[in-house]
């Protein structure tokens, strides 16, 4: 018989060695993957994690892709602190881009400064109405937000795709489904000519240090580490639970919003049916793999950005599928929750121990 026996104390060390521990097991596995598929591990782990970043454009590709990952795994982080699970990120990330996306199409002829600011106020409302709808269910009829977060991300997938396909289609796009192209102003300033480096990214820094201030300097902050890890404490000492689970959800929404925008704004330049990779459910990944922790989500989001420049990388060098990106991703977070597991269990071979057995 095999169980898994509770350690009455883990390694604090192990917490947070966990990730890169992680880590080194996905790559061997990755590198005995990539052997079954005929290829040599070592080239293949070289074109998939090395050679995407080999000069400065790779790297600054690097930090396009990380910008959606980073900003929406903050907003994350905060919920799960308090064991509020938004799942849903990917909805909320469409339904930013098309609130803040539909006013640049309004005023597709626009050349006024004031149009991008106020397609980042729309953007955030956007994500943040999508995220208070699993708040309002959860708190009002204490439906569970991991299915109706989730549920709502294909809602907002089709809304777009009925968009482009309908009223928002370019009438000069030779009936492509995709809307007009976003005006000058509507469009996010790039950092570094030559790069993709947008505005973005320079708010994706901002928000790792605000999410850090709020975590550890705060009353909110220390409010999300009580509910989440004492729940009984915090009702007793008058923490509202309620309270934190529509600010992390809304807050959640606005940020993943935020970064739906800032990829409709940024490097796509208008709506299209897909405007994401899974960028909302690979920020889980991140949110994890960065130890809920706003320094560990950069960190983690540029490991994560990394998979998806080696997997595309890997199609046109080596001829592997695009599944590969997810397959790297899946793993990853499998050897993450599986260390995370045994850090706080030990595995138990036979009968149950007494009461009296040492850990």
């Amino acid at each position: 018989m095999v169980r898994l026996e509770p350690r009455r104390q883990h390694s604090q060390a192990m917490v947070y060695l966990s990730p890169v521990l992680a880590i080194l097991m996905t790559l061997i596995v990755g590198g005995i993957i990539f052997s079954f598929m005929g290829k040599n591990p070592f080239d293949a782990l070289y074109t998939f994690f090395i050679l995407p970043i080999n000069n400065s454009y790779g790297i600054s590709e690097l930090f396009v892709k990380a910008t959606p990952l980073v900003i929406i795994a903050i907003g994350l982080s905060m919920g799960f602190r308090a064991n509020v699970w938004n799942i849903g990120a990917e909805g909320q990330l469409t339904m930013g881009a098309i609130f803040g996306g539909g006013l640049a199409l309004y005023f597709y002829d626009s050349e006024s400064m004031f149009l991008l600011p106020a397609m980042f106020v729309l953007g955030a409302i956007g994500g943040a109405f999508w995220g208070g709808i699993p708040a309002l269910l959860r708190t009002r009829f204490n439906a569970n937000e991991i299915l109706t977060s989730l549920m709502l991300t294909y809602v907002a997938t089709l809304f777009l795709s009925f968009l482009v396909h309908g009223p928002w289609r370019n009438p000069e796009g030779f009936n492509f489904p995709e809307s007009r192209p976003f005006p000058d102003a509507g469009l996010l300033p790039v950092i570094y000519d030559g790069t993709r480096v947008h505005l973005g990214t320079a708010f994706a820094v901002l928000v790792v240090i605000a999410g850090w201030i709020l975590l550890s300097k705060s009353v909110i902050g220390f409010q999300l580490r009580v509910v989440g890890k004492a729940p009984q404490a915090a009702r007793h000492v008058g923490f509202r639970q309620k309270r934190m689970v529509w600010f992390t959800l809304l807050l959640g929404g606005a940020l993943s919003g935020l970064a739906g925008l800032f990829e409709v704004a940024g490097p796509i330049g208008q709506l299209q049916p897909a405007i994401s990779p899974g960028y909302g459910f690979t920020a889980i990944i991140v949110a994890f793999l960065g130890r809920l922790h706003p320094l560990g989500i950069l960190f983690g989001g540029l490991i994560m950005a990394l998979t998806y420049l080696g997997g595309e990388l890997a199609q046109i060098t080596l001829g592997l599928p695009n599944a590969v990106t997810g397959l790297f991703q899946g793993i990853l977070l499998f050897f993450l929750l599986a260390c995370d597991v045994l850090t706080k269990y030990r595995v138990r071979f036979g009968t149950p121990a007494a009461k009296g057995e040492a850990a």
